[in-house]
Protein backbone atom coordinates (compact mmCIF):
# COMPACT_ATOMS: atom_id res chain seq x y z
CA UNK A 1 0.00 0.00 0.00
CA UNK A 2 1.38 3.40 -0.99
CA UNK A 3 2.36 5.63 1.90
CA UNK A 4 0.18 8.67 2.44
CA UNK A 5 1.73 12.14 2.73
CA UNK A 6 2.28 12.85 6.41
CA UNK A 7 3.23 15.88 8.52
CA UNK A 8 3.63 14.95 12.16
CA UNK A 9 3.69 16.84 15.49
CA UNK A 10 2.50 20.13 14.04
CA UNK A 11 1.85 23.03 16.42
CA UNK A 12 0.53 26.54 15.74
CA UNK A 13 2.57 29.33 17.33
CA UNK A 14 3.05 33.06 16.99
CA UNK A 15 5.93 33.78 14.59
CA UNK A 16 7.75 35.81 17.25
CA UNK A 17 8.06 32.71 19.45
CA UNK A 18 10.21 30.92 16.84
CA UNK A 19 11.90 34.03 15.44
CA UNK A 20 15.41 32.63 16.10
CA UNK A 21 14.61 29.66 13.85
CA UNK A 22 12.82 31.80 11.27
CA UNK A 23 15.78 34.17 11.05
CA UNK A 24 17.99 31.30 9.85
CA UNK A 25 15.74 30.84 6.79
CA UNK A 26 16.92 33.04 3.90
CA UNK A 27 13.60 34.68 3.01
CA UNK A 28 13.12 35.79 6.63
CA UNK A 29 16.78 36.68 7.33
CA UNK A 30 16.29 40.44 6.69
CA UNK A 31 13.13 40.64 8.81
CA UNK A 32 13.55 42.46 12.12
CA UNK A 33 12.18 40.83 15.25
CA UNK A 34 9.91 43.78 16.03
CA UNK A 35 8.33 43.39 12.57
CA UNK A 36 7.79 39.62 12.86
CA UNK A 37 4.15 40.16 13.84
CA UNK A 38 3.38 40.63 10.13
CA UNK A 39 3.87 36.88 9.73
CA UNK A 40 1.05 36.12 12.12
CA UNK A 41 0.69 32.51 13.20
CA UNK A 42 2.95 29.80 11.75
CA UNK A 43 3.01 26.03 11.99
CA UNK A 44 6.09 24.21 13.27
CA UNK A 45 6.37 20.52 12.40
CA UNK A 46 8.91 17.78 12.92
CA UNK A 47 9.06 15.28 10.04
CA UNK A 48 11.08 12.06 10.03
CA UNK A 49 13.33 10.99 7.16
CA UNK A 50 11.52 9.12 4.39
CA UNK A 51 8.11 10.71 4.96
CA UNK A 52 6.19 12.17 2.01
CA UNK A 53 5.02 15.75 2.31
CA UNK A 54 3.04 15.78 -0.93
CA UNK A 55 2.33 13.88 -4.12
CA UNK A 56 1.14 15.03 -7.58
CA UNK A 57 -2.53 15.95 -7.39
CA UNK A 58 -2.53 16.75 -3.66
CA UNK A 59 -3.81 20.22 -2.68
CA UNK A 60 -1.15 22.93 -2.50
CA UNK A 61 0.26 22.76 1.04
CA UNK A 62 1.25 26.39 1.57
CA UNK A 63 4.65 28.05 1.99
CA UNK A 64 7.40 26.32 4.03
CA UNK A 65 10.85 27.11 5.35
CA UNK A 66 13.40 24.45 6.28
CA UNK A 67 14.85 25.20 9.72
CA UNK A 68 16.61 21.83 9.93
CA UNK A 69 17.08 18.80 7.70
CA UNK A 70 16.52 18.32 3.97
CA UNK A 71 13.55 18.02 1.59
CA UNK A 72 13.74 16.85 -2.02
CA UNK A 73 11.31 17.47 -4.88
CA UNK A 74 10.95 15.20 -7.90
CA UNK A 75 8.62 14.68 -10.86
CA UNK A 76 7.31 11.31 -12.01
CA UNK A 77 7.68 10.95 -15.80
CA UNK A 78 5.36 9.04 -18.13
CA UNK A 79 7.87 6.18 -18.46
CA UNK A 80 7.86 5.64 -14.68
CA UNK A 81 11.23 7.30 -14.05
CA UNK A 82 11.68 10.10 -11.53
CA UNK A 83 13.31 13.40 -12.47
CA UNK A 84 14.91 15.33 -9.55
CA UNK A 85 13.70 18.94 -9.50
CA UNK A 86 14.88 20.61 -6.30
CA UNK A 87 16.73 19.98 -3.05
CA UNK A 88 15.89 22.16 -0.07
CA UNK A 89 18.34 22.27 2.85
CA UNK A 90 18.34 24.21 6.13
CA UNK A 91 17.78 27.89 5.28
CA UNK A 92 15.83 27.21 2.08
CA UNK A 93 12.12 27.68 1.50
CA UNK A 94 9.61 26.19 -0.94
CA UNK A 95 5.98 26.28 -1.95
CA UNK A 96 5.78 29.81 -3.39
CA UNK A 97 5.81 28.67 -7.04
CA UNK A 98 2.39 26.91 -7.11
CA UNK A 99 0.86 29.67 -4.95
CA UNK A 100 2.12 32.50 -7.16
CA UNK A 101 1.23 30.53 -10.29
CA UNK A 102 -2.33 30.07 -9.07
CA UNK A 103 -2.19 26.27 -9.02
CA UNK A 104 -4.48 24.42 -6.64
CA UNK A 105 -2.72 21.05 -6.85
CA UNK A 106 0.87 19.88 -6.63
CA UNK A 107 2.67 18.57 -9.71
CA UNK A 108 5.68 17.12 -7.86
CA UNK A 109 6.51 14.70 -5.07
CA UNK A 110 8.15 16.11 -1.92
CA UNK A 111 10.03 13.71 0.35
CA UNK A 112 12.01 14.33 3.52
CA UNK A 113 15.60 13.24 2.90
CA UNK A 114 16.84 13.95 6.46
CA UNK A 115 14.94 14.47 9.72
CA UNK A 116 13.54 17.96 9.36
CA UNK A 117 12.02 20.87 11.24
CA UNK A 118 9.68 22.83 8.95
CA UNK A 119 7.99 26.15 9.57
CA UNK A 120 4.92 26.70 7.44
CA UNK A 121 2.41 29.40 6.50
CA UNK A 122 -0.93 28.36 5.00
CA UNK A 123 -2.26 29.88 1.76
CA UNK A 124 -4.22 32.71 3.34
CA UNK A 125 -1.27 33.51 5.61
CA UNK A 126 1.06 33.54 2.59
CA UNK A 127 -0.98 36.24 0.85
CA UNK A 128 -1.15 38.23 4.07
CA UNK A 129 2.66 38.06 4.31
CA UNK A 130 3.03 39.13 0.66
CA UNK A 131 0.90 42.15 1.44
CA UNK A 132 2.12 43.12 4.94
CA UNK A 133 5.81 42.11 4.91
CA UNK A 134 7.61 43.94 2.05
CA UNK A 135 11.07 42.60 3.05
CA UNK A 136 9.82 39.00 2.95
CA UNK A 137 7.86 39.66 -0.24
CA UNK A 138 10.97 40.86 -2.07
CA UNK A 139 12.95 37.83 -0.91
CA UNK A 140 10.20 35.43 -2.03
CA UNK A 141 9.96 37.07 -5.46
CA UNK A 142 13.76 36.90 -5.88
CA UNK A 143 13.59 33.18 -5.06
CA UNK A 144 10.76 32.77 -7.55
CA UNK A 145 12.83 34.43 -10.29
CA UNK A 146 15.86 32.21 -9.60
CA UNK A 147 13.75 29.08 -9.66
CA UNK A 148 12.10 30.04 -12.92
CA UNK A 149 15.52 30.61 -14.47
CA UNK A 150 16.70 27.28 -13.12
CA UNK A 151 13.64 25.50 -14.46
CA UNK A 152 13.93 27.18 -17.87
CA UNK A 153 17.55 26.05 -18.10
CA UNK A 154 16.52 22.55 -17.04
CA UNK A 155 13.67 22.52 -19.58
CA UNK A 156 16.02 23.69 -22.35
CA UNK A 157 18.53 20.98 -21.45
CA UNK A 158 15.80 18.32 -21.38
CA UNK A 159 14.44 19.46 -24.76
CA UNK A 160 17.94 19.28 -26.22
CA UNK A 161 18.34 15.76 -24.87
CA UNK A 162 15.01 14.76 -26.42
CA UNK A 163 16.09 16.27 -29.75
CA UNK A 164 19.47 14.58 -29.44
CA UNK A 165 17.78 11.23 -28.85
CA UNK A 166 15.55 11.71 -31.90
CA UNK A 167 18.46 12.82 -34.06
CA UNK A 168 20.69 9.99 -32.81
CA UNK A 169 18.08 7.37 -33.64
CA UNK A 170 17.67 8.85 -37.11
CA UNK A 171 21.41 9.15 -37.59
CA UNK A 172 21.95 5.49 -36.68
CA UNK A 173 19.31 4.57 -39.25
CA UNK A 174 20.95 6.79 -41.87
CA UNK A 175 24.40 5.35 -41.16
CA UNK A 176 23.10 1.79 -41.19
CA UNK A 177 21.83 2.01 -44.77
CA UNK A 178 25.14 2.95 -46.47
CA UNK A 179 27.02 0.73 -44.03
CA UNK A 180 24.92 -2.28 -44.97
CA UNK A 181 25.20 -1.46 -48.68
CA UNK A 182 29.00 -1.16 -48.46
CA UNK A 183 29.28 -4.43 -46.51
CA UNK A 184 27.12 -6.31 -49.03
CA UNK A 185 29.05 -4.80 -51.98
CA UNK A 186 32.39 -5.75 -50.41
CA UNK A 187 31.25 -9.36 -49.96
CA UNK A 188 30.13 -9.54 -53.60
CA UNK A 189 33.37 -7.88 -54.72
CA UNK A 190 35.34 -10.60 -52.90
CA UNK A 191 33.40 -13.28 -54.83
CA UNK A 192 34.08 -11.46 -58.11
CA UNK A 193 37.82 -11.25 -57.40
CA UNK A 194 37.97 -14.99 -56.70
CA UNK A 195 36.06 -15.70 -59.95
CA UNK A 196 38.34 -13.35 -61.94
CA UNK A 197 41.42 -15.10 -60.52
CA UNK A 198 40.07 -18.53 -61.45
CA UNK A 199 39.27 -17.42 -65.01
CA UNK A 200 42.66 -15.69 -65.35
CA UNK A 201 44.42 -18.96 -64.45
CA UNK A 202 42.51 -20.75 -67.20
CA UNK A 203 43.27 -17.92 -69.63
CA UNK A 204 47.01 -18.24 -68.86
CA UNK A 205 46.99 -21.72 -70.41
CA UNK A 206 45.07 -20.60 -73.52
CA UNK A 207 47.01 -20.11 -76.82
CA UNK A 208 45.82 -16.58 -77.69
CA UNK A 209 45.46 -15.47 -81.31
CA UNK A 210 45.84 -11.82 -82.33
CA UNK A 211 42.14 -11.44 -83.18
CA UNK A 212 41.19 -12.90 -79.79
CA UNK A 213 43.51 -10.50 -77.97
CA UNK A 214 42.02 -7.59 -79.88
CA UNK A 215 38.50 -8.75 -79.01
CA UNK A 216 39.38 -9.04 -75.32
CA UNK A 217 40.86 -5.53 -75.33
CA UNK A 218 37.70 -4.13 -76.89
CA UNK A 219 35.51 -5.87 -74.31
CA UNK A 220 37.71 -4.64 -71.45
CA UNK A 221 37.62 -1.09 -72.80
CA UNK A 222 33.83 -1.30 -72.94
CA UNK A 223 33.63 -2.60 -69.37
CA UNK A 224 35.93 0.08 -67.93
CA UNK A 225 34.52 3.00 -69.89
CA UNK A 226 32.97 5.87 -67.93
CA UNK A 227 30.48 6.39 -70.75
CA UNK A 228 27.20 4.60 -70.38
CA UNK A 229 24.43 4.08 -72.95
CA UNK A 230 21.33 6.25 -72.89
CA UNK A 231 19.05 5.00 -70.10
CA UNK A 232 16.09 2.94 -71.33
CA UNK A 233 12.60 2.70 -69.94
CA UNK A 234 11.88 -0.21 -67.60
CA UNK A 235 9.97 -2.06 -70.32
CA UNK A 236 12.69 -1.50 -72.95
CA UNK A 237 15.37 -2.58 -70.47
CA UNK A 238 13.45 -5.75 -69.64
CA UNK A 239 12.93 -6.58 -73.32
CA UNK A 240 16.65 -6.07 -74.09
CA UNK A 241 17.70 -8.32 -71.19
CA UNK A 242 15.26 -11.03 -72.24
CA UNK A 243 16.44 -10.94 -75.85
CA UNK A 244 20.10 -11.20 -74.82
CA UNK A 245 19.37 -14.03 -72.37
CA UNK A 246 17.56 -16.00 -75.07
CA UNK A 247 20.49 -15.56 -77.49
CA UNK A 248 23.00 -16.67 -74.85
CA UNK A 249 20.89 -19.74 -74.16
CA UNK A 250 20.75 -20.66 -77.87
CA UNK A 251 24.56 -20.65 -78.12
CA UNK A 252 24.90 -22.88 -75.06
CA UNK A 253 25.69 -20.44 -72.22
CA UNK A 254 24.09 -22.03 -69.12
CA UNK A 255 23.88 -18.96 -66.87
CA UNK A 256 23.00 -16.48 -69.59
CA UNK A 257 19.96 -15.18 -67.65
CA UNK A 258 22.34 -14.09 -64.87
CA UNK A 259 24.72 -12.37 -67.28
CA UNK A 260 22.12 -10.59 -69.41
CA UNK A 261 21.24 -7.70 -66.98
CA UNK A 262 24.91 -6.77 -66.41
CA UNK A 263 25.82 -6.96 -70.10
CA UNK A 264 22.73 -4.99 -71.12
CA UNK A 265 23.58 -2.27 -68.60
CA UNK A 266 26.79 -1.41 -70.50
CA UNK A 267 24.91 -1.47 -73.81
CA UNK A 268 25.98 -4.86 -75.19
CA UNK A 269 23.56 -6.75 -77.43
CA UNK A 270 23.71 -10.14 -79.18
CA UNK A 271 24.81 -8.39 -82.39
CA UNK A 272 27.85 -6.82 -80.66
CA UNK A 273 28.76 -10.10 -78.97
CA UNK A 274 28.60 -12.07 -82.22
CA UNK A 275 32.17 -11.02 -83.08
CA UNK A 276 33.47 -12.38 -79.79
CA UNK A 277 31.52 -15.60 -80.28
CA UNK A 278 33.08 -15.96 -83.69
CA UNK A 279 36.70 -15.81 -82.48
CA UNK A 280 36.37 -18.08 -79.40
CA UNK A 281 35.32 -21.67 -79.10
CA UNK A 282 32.37 -22.41 -76.81
CA UNK A 283 34.16 -23.15 -73.49
CA UNK A 284 36.48 -20.16 -73.88
CA UNK A 285 33.62 -17.88 -74.92
CA UNK A 286 31.72 -18.81 -71.72
CA UNK A 287 34.83 -17.92 -69.67
CA UNK A 288 35.16 -14.69 -71.62
CA UNK A 289 31.60 -13.65 -70.82
CA UNK A 290 31.98 -14.60 -67.14
CA UNK A 291 35.21 -12.61 -66.98
CA UNK A 292 33.50 -9.61 -68.60
CA UNK A 293 30.48 -9.80 -66.27
CA UNK A 294 32.71 -10.10 -63.19
CA UNK A 295 34.76 -7.12 -64.31
CA UNK A 296 31.68 -4.94 -64.97
CA UNK A 297 30.07 -6.06 -61.71
CA UNK A 298 33.27 -5.28 -59.77
CA UNK A 299 33.35 -1.75 -61.14
CA UNK A 300 29.71 -1.27 -60.16
CA UNK A 301 30.39 -2.60 -56.66
CA UNK A 302 33.36 -0.24 -56.24
CA UNK A 303 31.04 2.63 -57.20
CA UNK A 304 28.49 1.43 -54.61
CA UNK A 305 31.18 1.34 -51.92
CA UNK A 306 32.40 4.82 -52.88
CA UNK A 307 28.86 6.22 -52.76
CA UNK A 308 28.20 4.56 -49.39
CA UNK A 309 31.39 5.97 -47.88
CA UNK A 310 30.56 9.39 -49.34
CA UNK A 311 27.12 9.22 -47.68
CA UNK A 312 28.69 8.31 -44.33
CA UNK A 313 31.18 11.19 -44.71
CA UNK A 314 28.32 13.55 -45.56
CA UNK A 315 26.43 12.52 -42.41
CA UNK A 316 29.52 12.82 -40.21
CA UNK A 317 30.24 16.26 -41.68
CA UNK A 318 26.67 17.36 -41.03
CA UNK A 319 26.86 16.22 -37.41
CA UNK A 320 30.21 17.99 -36.91
CA UNK A 321 28.75 21.26 -38.22
CA UNK A 322 25.61 20.76 -36.18
CA UNK A 323 27.57 20.08 -32.98
CA UNK A 324 29.94 23.01 -33.52
CA UNK A 325 27.09 25.45 -34.03
CA UNK A 326 25.45 24.16 -30.85
CA UNK A 327 28.50 24.31 -28.59
CA UNK A 328 30.60 27.32 -29.41
CA UNK A 329 30.24 30.47 -27.31
CA UNK A 330 33.07 32.43 -28.93
CA UNK A 331 32.65 35.07 -31.62
CA UNK A 332 32.36 33.18 -34.89
CA UNK A 333 30.95 33.28 -38.40
CA UNK A 334 27.59 31.56 -38.90
CA UNK A 335 26.82 30.22 -42.37
CA UNK A 336 23.03 29.94 -42.48
CA UNK A 337 23.01 27.69 -45.54
CA UNK A 338 25.49 25.25 -43.96
CA UNK A 339 23.34 24.99 -40.83
CA UNK A 340 20.14 24.44 -42.80
CA UNK A 341 21.72 21.81 -45.04
CA UNK A 342 23.19 19.93 -42.05
CA UNK A 343 19.79 19.89 -40.34
CA UNK A 344 18.05 18.65 -43.51
CA UNK A 345 20.64 15.87 -43.83
CA UNK A 346 20.22 14.75 -40.22
CA UNK A 347 16.40 14.83 -40.40
CA UNK A 348 16.23 13.05 -43.78
CA UNK A 349 14.97 9.88 -42.08
CA UNK A 350 11.80 11.74 -41.02
CA UNK A 351 11.05 12.91 -44.57
CA UNK A 352 10.93 9.47 -46.17
CA UNK A 353 7.98 7.86 -44.30
CA UNK A 354 5.68 10.62 -45.69
CA UNK A 355 7.52 10.80 -49.02
CA UNK A 356 8.13 14.53 -48.45
CA UNK A 357 10.21 16.75 -50.72
CA UNK A 358 12.27 19.76 -49.67
CA UNK A 359 12.20 22.75 -52.02
CA UNK A 360 15.26 24.92 -51.29
CA UNK A 361 15.28 28.48 -52.59
CA UNK A 362 18.60 29.69 -51.19
CA UNK A 363 19.66 33.23 -52.02
CA UNK A 364 23.00 33.49 -53.83
CA UNK A 365 25.75 35.26 -51.88
CA UNK A 366 23.89 35.22 -48.56
CA UNK A 367 26.01 37.15 -46.00
CA UNK A 368 27.72 35.23 -43.22
CA UNK A 369 26.53 36.30 -39.76
CA UNK A 370 29.11 37.42 -37.20
CA UNK A 371 27.86 36.55 -33.72
CA UNK A 372 28.63 35.05 -30.33
CA UNK A 373 25.26 33.34 -30.32
CA UNK A 374 24.78 29.59 -30.49
CA UNK A 375 21.91 27.20 -30.98
CA UNK A 376 20.69 28.11 -34.47
CA UNK A 377 20.74 24.46 -35.50
CA UNK A 378 18.33 23.82 -32.63
CA UNK A 379 16.05 26.48 -34.15
CA UNK A 380 16.19 24.87 -37.61
CA UNK A 381 15.65 21.43 -36.07
CA UNK A 382 12.54 22.51 -34.16
CA UNK A 383 11.02 24.41 -37.10
CA UNK A 384 11.76 21.69 -39.65
CA UNK A 385 10.56 18.95 -37.30
CA UNK A 386 7.26 20.80 -36.79
CA UNK A 387 6.92 21.31 -40.55
CA UNK A 388 7.44 17.58 -41.15
CA UNK A 389 4.80 16.66 -38.55
CA UNK A 390 2.31 19.14 -40.05
CA UNK A 391 2.90 18.15 -43.70
CA UNK A 392 0.49 15.87 -45.59
CA UNK A 393 1.68 12.72 -47.36
CA UNK A 394 3.80 13.51 -50.46
CA UNK A 395 3.82 17.19 -49.58
CA UNK A 396 6.63 19.68 -50.00
CA UNK A 397 8.48 21.68 -47.35
CA UNK A 398 9.67 25.02 -48.70
CA UNK A 399 12.85 26.57 -47.28
CA UNK A 400 13.93 29.98 -48.57
CA UNK A 401 16.55 32.55 -47.60
CA UNK A 402 16.91 36.23 -48.44
CA UNK A 403 18.32 39.53 -47.14
CA UNK A 404 16.05 42.28 -45.88
CA UNK A 405 16.89 45.53 -44.03
CA UNK A 406 20.24 44.37 -42.67
CA UNK A 407 18.96 40.95 -41.61
CA UNK A 408 19.30 37.45 -42.98
CA UNK A 409 15.85 35.91 -43.31
CA UNK A 410 14.93 32.22 -43.33
CA UNK A 411 11.44 30.96 -44.14
CA UNK A 412 10.37 27.37 -43.44
CA UNK A 413 6.89 26.52 -44.74
CA UNK A 414 4.71 23.42 -44.83
CA UNK A 415 1.53 22.57 -46.76
CA UNK A 416 -0.43 21.35 -43.75
CA UNK A 417 -3.85 22.29 -42.42
CA UNK A 418 -2.57 25.46 -40.74
CA UNK A 419 -2.72 26.78 -37.17
CA UNK A 420 -6.17 27.34 -35.71
CA UNK A 421 -6.99 30.95 -34.91
CA UNK A 422 -7.50 30.20 -31.21
CA UNK A 423 -3.97 28.76 -30.97
CA UNK A 424 -2.07 31.56 -32.73
CA UNK A 425 -1.68 33.70 -29.58
CA UNK A 426 -0.19 30.77 -27.64
CA UNK A 427 2.14 29.34 -30.25
CA UNK A 428 5.39 30.57 -28.61
CA UNK A 429 4.27 29.84 -25.03
CA UNK A 430 6.26 27.26 -23.09
CA UNK A 431 4.53 23.85 -22.84
CA UNK A 432 1.84 24.77 -25.37
CA UNK A 433 1.40 22.00 -27.94
CA UNK A 434 -1.37 20.68 -30.18
CA UNK A 435 0.39 17.33 -30.56
CA UNK A 436 -0.88 14.23 -28.71
CA UNK A 437 0.31 13.57 -25.15
CA UNK A 438 3.77 12.03 -25.20
CA UNK A 439 4.55 13.29 -28.72
CA UNK A 440 5.32 16.98 -28.17
CA UNK A 441 6.84 18.74 -25.16
CA UNK A 442 5.51 22.19 -26.08
CA UNK A 443 9.02 23.63 -25.68
CA UNK A 444 10.30 23.61 -29.27
CA UNK A 445 8.95 26.98 -30.42
CA UNK A 446 9.53 28.58 -27.01
CA UNK A 447 13.19 27.54 -27.19
CA UNK A 448 13.49 28.66 -30.82
CA UNK A 449 12.03 32.06 -29.87
CA UNK A 450 14.42 32.50 -26.94
CA UNK A 451 17.47 31.54 -29.04
CA UNK A 452 16.59 33.84 -31.94
CA UNK A 453 15.65 36.80 -29.73
CA UNK A 454 17.99 36.29 -26.77
CA UNK A 455 21.15 34.98 -28.44
CA UNK A 456 20.98 36.75 -31.80
CA UNK A 457 18.79 39.81 -31.21
CA UNK A 458 16.55 38.67 -34.04
CA UNK A 459 12.84 38.07 -34.56
CA UNK A 460 10.70 35.03 -35.31
CA UNK A 461 7.17 35.26 -36.68
CA UNK A 462 4.69 33.17 -38.62
CA UNK A 463 1.78 33.34 -41.01
CA UNK A 464 -0.72 30.54 -41.34
CA UNK A 465 -3.63 29.71 -43.63
CA UNK A 466 -5.00 26.30 -44.61
CA UNK A 467 -2.43 24.78 -46.97
CA UNK A 468 0.50 26.97 -45.95
CA UNK A 469 2.14 27.80 -42.63
CA UNK A 470 5.48 29.63 -42.74
CA UNK A 471 7.78 30.54 -39.88
CA UNK A 472 10.21 33.34 -40.69
CA UNK A 473 13.41 33.93 -38.71
CA UNK A 474 15.17 37.30 -39.08
CA UNK A 475 18.72 37.61 -37.72
CA UNK A 476 20.87 40.76 -37.83
CA UNK A 477 23.93 40.26 -40.02
CA UNK A 478 26.16 41.70 -37.31
CA UNK A 479 25.49 41.92 -33.59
Amino acid sequence: MQEQPQIENGRKVDAREVFSQLHRIDVFSQLKEEDASCLGEVEVVEVAKGKLLCRPGDPVMGFWGVARGEVRGSKLEEDGSSTPLMRFEAGDSFGEVPLLAGRTANVATCEVAADATLIGIDESGFWRVMSACPVVRQAILRNMEKRLQHYQAFALHREKLISLGTLSAGLMHELNNPGTAAKRAAAQLRENLVRLQQISLRFSEFPWQDNQKACMKDLQKRALSDERPTPMSSIAQSDAEEALAEWLETIGIDNGWKMAPTLTEIGLTSRELECAHGVFDDPTFSDTLNWLVSLVSSMQLVTTIEESIARVSELVGAVKKYSYNESTNQAHAVDIHDGLQSTITILAHKLRPKDLKVDKQFAAGLPVIQSRGAGLTQVWTNLLDNAIDASPERGTIHIRTWVENGTVCVGIADEGAGIEEKHKMCIFNAFFTTKPVGVGTGLGLDIAHRIVVGSYGGKISFTSTPGKTEFVVRIPIAK
